[in-house]
């Protein structure tokens, strides 16, 4: 059976979707924007390395709504305004998700939503 997941500490979904959902085991995390729960209509201030860092909260705060951490992902979906900012995404990725760590697959797309430089969902296994 699906669940929703509401963290009342994440951003709001801002479209016809949840923020995650769970299904058995599993937990769904949405596509994340680098929005900070205190300023909901816009993006943190800074650069990749911000942005990267606020997705994978806000990825770590839904998960934590379930019981679950960092280290229980088991994949990531990561889409990149721009490929060339990827070694400093990966720079910050690294300090979050450690050995063994998740699947992964970058894409680079040709807008996001609010002009985020970067957006990520993410799989875990409860």
């Amino acid at each position: 059976m699906k669940y929703a997941i509401n963290a009342p500490e994440a951003p709001e979904a801002i479209g016809p979707y949840s923020q995650g959902t769970t299904a058995g085991r599993l937990v769904f995390a949405s596509g994340q924007l680098p929005i900070d729960k205190a300023h909901p209509h816009h993006l943190v201030a800074g650069g990749i390395k911000e942005q990267t860092v606020q997705v994978i909260h806000n990825c770590a705060v839904l998960l934590e709504a379930t019981g679950c951490t960092l280290d229980d992902v088991a994949q990531t979906n990561v889409y990149l305004a721009d490929i060339a900012l990827l070694d400093e995404v990966n720079a910050v990725y690294e300090q979050y998700f450690t050995m063994p760590a998740p699947a992964r697959t970058v894409v680079a797309v040709d807008g996001l939503p609010m002009g985020a430089l970067i957006e990520m969902d993410c799989v875990a296994c409860r």
